[in-house]
């Protein structure tokens, strides 16, 4: 016979939506890789023209690995851009472009949940390596205290991914405003930008709902061997 924790039931709907969230991003990343911009711009280009428009001549964007990769590193202060959207053209490339130069804005004009969010970096990196092993150790050699120090600690991570949400909407809108101010997308391409970032923002909204339903499961399991 087979052992199911029944703690596991609170993440099903987590784990459901999670799923979801990655499908719905990878088919409307692809729908709209298919559709070109009239302005032909490459999501380097677009990147640049933004970064120059707010001075941030220093800022270097190179292209890296991957698919979705696409990321601004502020230790480093280089935009990172993934194949696809470096030289794609499409509306989805130009987007994903536009949105990691708002990471950039945000840290140009100190954004305060950003600074948050950059604050709980140490910490989140502890909780999210130090807490499940602190935790079970704890649940194993019966020591409360250390369950709940580990349970402190994920609780970190959980406040981290719950702060990123606020940081990546607002770099999603600055994206699709500036896209229209400037002039480089228009019409329906404006809006097929924004379904792209959408999609992109609901996987944040997925990781925070598993992150909240595992510190669920983490209390309950701890509650039953009390």
């Amino acid at each position: 016979m087979f052992y199911v924790d029944s703690t596991m039931l609170i993440l099903i709907p987590a784990m459901l939506i999670a799923l979801w969230a990655q499908a719905n991003i990878t088919s409307t990343f692809n729908r709209y890789s298919k559709m070109y911009s009239r302005s032909g711009y490459t999501g380097k280009d677009v990147a640049r023209m933004i970064l120059d428009a707010y001075g941030l001549y220093d800022i270097p964007i190179e292209m890296t690995g991957g698919k979705l990769t696409d990321h601004y590193d502020p230790q480093r202060r280089v935009v990172r851009l993934s194949r696809d959207v470096y030289t794609g053209t499409s509306i989805a490339s130009i987007g994903v472009a536009a949105h990691e130069i708002g990471h950039v804005i945000q840290h140009k004009e100190g954004y305060l949940p950003i600074k948050i969010r950059n604050s709980l970096v140490p910490v989140a990196t502890i909780g999210s390596n130090a807490s499940w092993f602190l935790f079970i150790l704890g649940i194993f050699l019966s020591i409360t205290p250390l369950v709940n120090i580990g349970i402190v600690l994920f609780s970190a991570t959980v406040l981290f991914q719950i702060v990123t949400l606020p940081v990546e909407f607002n770099a999603s809108n600055r994206a699709v405003a500036v896209l229209e101010s400037k002039g480089i997308l228009v019409g329906d391409e404006i809006k097929g930008a924004r379904k792209v970032l959408n999609a992109a923002a609901l996987t944040y909204v997925a990781a925070v709902i598993t992150a909240i339903s595992q510190l669920l499961r983490l209390l309950a399991i701890r509650d039953r061997n009390d």
